[in-house]
């Protein structure tokens, strides 16, 4: 049984022949060139040769060495960035999904991870639909055990970015969302949670983790969201984090701060039944808008501090400077209003991803991060994340005939996914004009 040759769990980059030694790649057969055969394959558009290269993959996550299992989890998680695999995986992706929860819960660390990526990101290549409510429904008591055990921090960064994507892609409703979003909170602040017993803090990696992944599912409650008295505490308590010594944990918090002011979700509203003389609940509405008001002055106090934080000896500049940067930005939509913006350039000279509200910026730095260098790829040819950011190329005219396929069959998949964000704000505008009617 020979070694195997130690490597990181890749977000994206590197061959993937230095991860196997030559054992490993006698026991997945030819698996060590399986990504370059898929490589050719893909481009020849022979379909026959996609499917073989892509069964020697699965043949090969039923070994019962891990260090193979590593190995081709880590070429599925390079073939899925790298390409857009919808029709290829389209009628395997239970098996997979299976294969890879079985790594989460038997694997090393290593493989957890790897497999635990490896769903993600097949999440976003079959798209909005059933299929990923599937990989959502079959995944998410793995994932959250991972989370309620509290293993190494690598492996709950892995789980919580694994569920946050499955759940954004796959979720059918708010109580599916709030799932996931209370599994995540579990792990921000465990003394709401049910393991009170046995109070653990994360670490500052995995609290930030868990707050990005929290905002970013965040972004699809709309107008689905409850009262604003339910939000009091989780508000308060991040804006608590924005004092942590952990810069990263700082930036995390008060983006999911300036979300929260972007979804009123600190505003309280008044109607007839919140009369006091006449019974109502006047009282207790009136003190959680005074707590409201008072929360609203913290955040904005602790911001502009942390918008002009001096360096101290040694301080990474950098990071120093991107946090002056952002809470400067949340100190501007606070104070004015003035909502962020920001491009990608995806490709050619006309076709430029444009975001400019904290929902689309922190979706776009969640999925630029997770997808990492096959982040373009993904925008460029991914029906899903076009709709996501509502992007309009003419890539389409440009793909082979395979790909086109591909390519028109996520846009269906992905339209789904629009389509239910266009029922959200629809709704929201129809409650904003009952609030209006009302007062």
């Amino acid at each position: 049984m020979g070694k195997s040759k130690k490597s990181k769990v890749r977000g994206g980059g590197g061959g993937v022949d230095d991860l196997i030694d030559s054992s490993d790649a006698d026991s997945v057969g030819s698996s060590s060139t399986a990504l370059s055969d898929l490589s050719i394959s893909y481009a020849t558009e022979h379909v026959g040769s996609q499917e073989f290269v892509l069964d020697k993959y699965i043949d090969a996550l039923y070994e019962k060495r891990g260090s193979t299992r590593e190995a081709t989890l880590s070429q599925l998680v390079d073939a899925f960035e790298s390409f857009i695999l919808h029709g290829l995986v389209e009628n395997k992706y239970a098996t997979l999904l299976s294969l890879f929860n079985s790594s989460i819960k038997k694997g090393s660390t290593k493989e957890a991870c790897l497999a635990s990526r490896a769903i993600g990101l097949l999440a976003l290549t079959v798209g909005a639909g059933s299929s990923s409510h599937e990989i959502m429904e079959e995944s998410h008591a793995q994932l959250s055990r991972v989370l309620q055990t509290w293993p190494d921090a690598s492996k709950m960064i892995s789980a919580l970015d694994c569920l946050a994507v499955v759940t954004f892609v796959g979720a059918a409703d708010l109580a599916e969302t709030e799932l996931s979003l209370k599994a995540m909170w579990d792990v921000i602040h465990p003394k709401s949670g049910s393991n009170v017993g046995t109070i653990r803090k994360p670490r500052p990696p995995v609290l930030a983790a868990a707050i990005s992944a929290w905002a970013f599912l965040l972004t699809t409650i709309g107008s689905w969201r409850i009262n604003a008295d339910s939000w009091k505490e989780p508000i308060a308590f991040l804006s608590t984090l924005l004092g942590a010594e952990d810069r990263a944990v700082r930036m995390a918090a008060g983006e999911a701060l300036a979300l929260c002011f972007e979804l009123n979700l600190l505003d309280v509203s008044f109607g007839e039944d919140d009369d006091v003389e006449n019974g109502g609940t006047g009282g207790s509405k009136t003190k959680l808008f005074l707590d409201m008001q008072a929360l609203k002055a913290k955040i904005s106090s602790l911001a502009s501090n942390l918008s002009m934080e001096a360096g101290g000896k040694g301080a990474d500049k950098k990071n120093l400077t991107d946090q002056r940067d952002l809470f400067q930005r949340i100190l501007d939509f606070v104070k004015y209003g003035e909502c962020p913006e920001e491009s990608v350039k995806i490709s050619g000279k006309r076709d430029v991803l444009r975001v400019s509200s904290w929902s689309e910026l922190i979706q776009l730095n969640f999925l630029r991060r997770f997808l990492g260098r096959g982040f373009l790829k993904h925008v460029q040819e991914n029906g899903l994340l076009q709709d996501v950011f509502d992007i309009k190329t003419d890539k389409a005219e440009t793909l082979s005939s395979t790909d086109k396929k591909i390519f028109r069959s996520g846009e269906e998949k992905g339209r789904a996914l629009k389509l239910n964000k266009d029922r959200r704000l629809a709704q929201e505008r129809k409650n904003a004009v009952m609030l209006d009617l009302d007062e």
